[in-house]
């Protein structure tokens, strides 16, 4: 009686842990990942203009 008592408690504590992972993997997939530009590199212009001049 004591050991099936155990048994599903245990397997309830494992279910319980792969349903939150299931979960938390959900919602990581649901975010919407965003880009930040890139900043202008003003060092890579002033050369266009040296080399022009």
């Amino acid at each position: 009686m004591t050991f099936t008592v155990i048994m599903i408690v245990c397997i309830a504590i494992v279910l319980g842990i792969a349903a939150m992972f299931g979960m938390a993997v959900s919602k990581g997939y649901d975010y919407k990942h965003t880009i930040d530009p890139l900043p202008d590199d003003k060092r890579h212009k002033d050369e266009h203009k040296k080399a022009d001049a």
